[in-house]
């Protein structure tokens, strides 16, 4: 009896001791999950190809719609890219390019993944479903909660026809490009044939011209670009992206602050 006692009693103090180690545990394990969500200053660039011409495509449309209303005044960047490759079923896409086409071919390289639209590549990382809403806002929420590698600022003038851009990054940034995206903010489209034939659809975040740029040794640099005619500074906007060749992932991201006869606007 007296030996099953003490056993008793040692099988408390172990359990009392391993229950106050699993308390403390538990308490030290959120602080530190929330100090890493909250030192990170992130960013979150989502690249969604889209298409007219195609019937899966308006509920990602809808849904980029809704998370430009909600990331107003935070560093979330959306670009909407139409491919071009449904032209040929019925219905041409007049936001389609066979530049943004590609673009996506040569993520599907970089991600070792399928292309397909409603398709949304989350900071050159990551690619799912674009209407897929979970899975889409987790991955903004995880890429704010990461500190960036590299920074960029941007300055727009526009010249006539022309935008003179000028762009500050850190140094050193080997393998790596500029992309400068020309974006409509919204446009709506009536679709007469194809898979939405009779839909009136809505878009956001059109590119409708993006240029490569080779980044300058210094970090410090300007390139210039024909904008399209319909341009203006009020309802477009010009995204710059500092992108990783070797592997598609985007290391920097900003909007250009434009320089007008009036001052300077955003």
């Amino acid at each position: 009896m007296k030996s099953i006692r003490i056993l008793a009693i040692a099988t408390g103090f172990i359990i009392s001791a391993l229950s106050i180690m699993a308390f403390m545990g538990e308490d030290k394990i959120p602080t530190k999950k929330n100090t890493a969500k909250t030192a990170g200053n992130g960013f979150a660039v989502l690249e969604l190809f889209t298409s007219e011409g195609c019937s899966s495509c308006p509920p990602a449309d809808d849904l980029l719609a809704k998370i430009q209303q909600e990331a107003q005044g935070k560093a979330v960047y959306l670009l909407a890219y139409h491919v071009d490759y449904w032209n040929r079923l019925g219905w041409k896409d007049v936001f389609s390019s066979a530049d943004f086409s590609k673009r996506q071919v040569q993520y599907g390289h970089w991600l070792s993944a399928q292309v397909y639209t409603p398709q949304v590549v989350v900071n050159g990382t990551a690619e799912f479903v674009g209407s897929d809403e979970p899975a889409l806002r987790n991955a903004i929420s995880n890429q704010l909660a990461i500190k960036p590698s590299a920074s960029l600022a941007l300055q727009a003038r526009q010249e006539g026809e022309k935008l003179v851009i000028q762009y500050q990054s850190g140094k050193g940034l080997k393998d790596s490009r500029l992309l400068v995206a020309v974006v409509q903010k919204a446009a709506q489209s009536k679709v007469e044939r194809g898979e939405n034939a009779g839909h009136t659809l809505s878009h956001v975040q059109i590119v409708r011209k993006i240029q490569s740029v080779t980044l300058d040794a210094t970090g410090t640099g300007s390139s210039t670009l024909v904008l399209p005619k319909e341009f203006n500074a009020q309802n477009w906007e010009v995204l710059g992206l500092i992108q990783d060749q070797t592997n598609g992932e985007i290391l920097a991201a900003a909007r250009a602050s434009f320089n007008t006869a009036a001052g300077t606007a955003k």
